[in-house]
Parts: C-alpha cells; structure tokens; sequence
C-alpha cells in the first residue's frame, strides 16, 4: 500500500513538472511570436515612413518639373494662340495636371482629402466661389476639381517662372490692378465661367481669418452674380501661414472641403463684406465643428 501510493505522489509530480513545463515553454514561444511580430511591425512602419518621406519630395519635385515646362511651353502659346481658346485650353491642362497629382498622392497615401463637396459646383456655373485660405495647397486642391474655373491670383505668381507661363495662358486674373481686376472678373462670369477669389488676399492665421479684401464684394455688384462660400480644413496644417516651407509634416496630409451658404450680391460692397467677414469668423471658430455649425 505504501508503495502504491508513493508511486502515484511520484507520478502526480511528475505530471505537475512536465504540465509546468509546458506552459512555461508555451508562455516563452507566444513571447517569442510577440516579439517578432512586434520587430516586424517596426520594420514595416520604418521603411513606410522612408518610403513617405522619399514619395513625397520625389512627388514635389515631379511637380515642380512638370509646372516649369509647362509655364515655359504655355509661354511661347501665348505668342501664337488667340485668348478665345488658349484660356480654356490652359485651364483645362492646368485642372488635368492638377487632378493627376491629387490622385498621385491620394494612390500613395500621402494625403487624405475629401474634395466631394466640389462635385456639384460644376453644374452651377456662373459663381463667385469665396473660400477661406489656410494653406498653399488651396488653389491646387480647388482647381483639381473646378475644371474651367477662372482664378484671381497674386501679381507675384503671375510673373512666377514655374507658374506665370500658365497662368496668363490660362487666362487667371491678377490682383495688382484693382479696375482691371474686377473688369476682367466680371467679363468672365457673364460668359458662364465660375470664378475662385480668396477674400482674404492671404493666407489665414491659425486662428481666424484675416481681414477681408473688397474686391470680391464690387465683382458680385457689377455682375450681380452670388457668392458661394466655401470651407477649407487643412487638419495637418501643412503650409499654412506660420508652416515654413521645407518642414517636414506628419503623413497623410489631411484636407476637408465643405459647402457654406450662398449669399446674393449686394448693392452696399461695404456692408457685403462685413457681412461675409463675420460669416466666417462665426464657421471657423475654434472648436466648432461642421456637425454642430448652425
């Protein structure tokens, strides 16, 4: 009896060490695993974030390429091809180019933007677009999907060697001639065009719009043409106004566009702007967000 029963004890031990064992042996494996795979998971974000990083400037250096033989060929254009059909056919080169690089970047990852508001815009020709402007990818995000809109640029970007060529052909219109400006503006529209102003005549501070220009306010009298407000959220706050310019951001680059109200033009240009400067003061305030904006 007593051997029998120090035998069991024996073999009861034995299978609480080769049980104990065991699990200890599987608790290393699954921390071994865990361990790969965490390593793995470093590796892999690693080499995304180089991949990024190379795409992105790569991205922007194609660009850049890509506007300066374009500005230099719209250039010579302009010598040769009447203002009747070199405008559309440089704005339509201009919106394509511009499309295929949003794409570009969205195919890669390195901006995420939701530009679907824009769609209906198109159909809604002639418009006094007025958005606000946080950053310098504004005009390119705008323009990708507003093809034939006319744009009221800076004198600067006009005479801009990888921009002006196409900008003239294009026939976009430049700010440092106030009567011209606005006659030209005003032309455009009552040819069915819809027209892409930034009232602000700059970029936006972080926190507020600046103070707003009166140009666009004597375009909507003179055309009686209404106003379309637009809302640009540039959540990574890439370029905007205090972003210098060879920063790196955070990737994906996140940008939002929504639709505003849709103001009348009016007779009082003074008032007008007021009006709109407190409209988007009030959309743009800190904290309010676009579900709970009246």
């Amino acid at each position: 009896m007593r051997h029998g029963a120090c035998a069991g004890l024996r073999c009861s031990s034995y299978k609480a060490v080769w049980t104990s064992d065991r699990m200890t042996i599987s608790s290393k494996s699954q921390n071994v695993v865990s361990g790969n795979s965490t390593r793995i998971a470093g590796i892999f974000l690693g080499v995304r974030a180089v991949f990024e990083l190379i795409a992105f400037y790569f991205f922007w250096a194609l660009f850049g390429l890509l506007s300066l033989c374009w500005s230099l060929v719209a250039t010579l254009l302009t010598l040769v091809v009447p203002l009747w059909l070199g405008g559309p056919l440089g704005r339509l080169v201009i919106n394509r180019g511009f499309r295929m690089f949003v794409g570009l970047l969205r195919i890669t990852g390195l901006i995420r933007c939701d530009l679907a508001a824009l769609g209906a815009l198109q159909r809604e020709a002639p418009l006094i677009i007025a958005s606000n402007h946080p950053g310098r990818l504004d005009v390119l995000l705008m323009i990708s999907h507003l093809p034939g809109t006319v744009c009221i640029i800076k004198a600067a970007l006009w005479k801009n060697l990888f921009i002006g060529g196409g900008a003239r052909f294009a026939g976009y219109i430049r700010n440092d001639t106030p009567m011209d400006m606005i006659r030209t503006a005003v032309r455009e529209l009552h040819a069915g065009r819809n027209l892409l102003v930034f009232p602000e005549g700059t970029r936006s501070t972080e926190k507020s719009p600046e103070h707003f220009q009166g140009g666009f306010a004597l375009i909507a009298k003179f055309s009686g043409v209404p106003v379309q407000t637009v809302f640009i959220e540039n959540v990574s706050g890439y370029l905007g106004k205090s972003w210098p310019l060879f920063k790196r951001p955070t990737l994906p680059l996140e940008f939002r566009v929504r639709l505003g109200r849709r103001f009348e033009a009016s007779n009082d240009p003074e008032a007008f702007v007021a009006e709109l400067e407190g409209y988007y003061r009030k959309e743009l305030r800190p904290g309010l967000s676009p579900a709970t904006q009246p």
